[in-house]
């Protein structure tokens, strides 16, 4: 029976939060924020493995007891890079049927809900494929005035399997890279072409970039679980 695969994108460098060193290691909570990020996808239901994108030689410890595999795959000089070297990784399952979605995910945001990672999938499997919007509020055009009907996209991402390899397997000949994985099933669309949909994202599902977002994240995370 198909599972979902979860990634995880652990390859930051924390250069903007002026951390030193890769952000996703700092501690949140009293542990690596990583491993927030790999607790929730682990716990989501159908996923079979999760696969933990590192650059070489900053393999965290990720040892403990999680109900499913949890793997690492050597992260890429971009993004795009990354997410190609999960796909890699992935290609004996999605090839023979194992993982029907992969669902790839920023470990800099730690708070992403168990919900939100399964409406995603959800809506992954029904459509071809899914990510987390927010409508933008606050912002105002040069010109003045409201600007309207814009939002703010999250991670995770979810994607069927097949297609979204298929579309990464063309950007590698082509030499294309895009700026998230949406950019890249939209330059290279399958036949028929993936449906994208939105679902609504979380207010919570912070992204810590900057200095002051680590000391947020502890009080949003010490908000929901209180």
């Amino acid at each position: 029976m198909s599972g979902v695969a979860a990634v995880v994108l652990a390859g930051g460098s924390g250069t903007r939060l002026g951390a030193g060193r890769n952000k996703v290691l700092l501690d949140l909570a009293g542990e690596p924020l990583l491993r927030h990020s790999v607790r929730t996808a682990a716990s989501v239901t159908d996923v079979r493995v999760v696969v933990v994108v590192v650059r070489p030689g900053e393999e965290p410890d990720l040892s403990g007891d999680w109900p499913v595999p949890v793997e690492t795959a050597p992260g890429g000089s971009t993004r795009h890079g990354s997410e190609w070297s999960a796909l890699t990784h992935l290609r004996p399952r999605v090839e023979a049927g194992e993982v029907d979605v992969v669902a790839i995910h920023d470990a800099a945001r730690p708070l992403a809900s168990r919900g939100l990672w399964e409406a995603v999938v959800d809506a992954a499997r029904e459509h071809g494929g899914a990510l987390p919007a927010r409508r933008a509020v606050g912002l105002v055009a040069r010109e003045g005035g409201a600007v309207p009907d814009l939002v703010t996209v999250q991670t995770p991402q979810a994607f069927r399997a097949v297609p979204l390899l298929e579309a990464y397997a063309a950007a590698e000949r082509d030499g294309f890279t895009g700026t998230d994985t949406a950019a890249c099933v939209s330059a290279y669309p399958s036949d028929p072409p993936l449906r994208l949909r939105a679902v609504e994202g979380e207010a919570t599902n912070l992204k810590v970039t900057w200095r002051e977002d680590l000391p947020l994240a502890e009080r949003l995370l010490a908000g929901l679980r209180g």
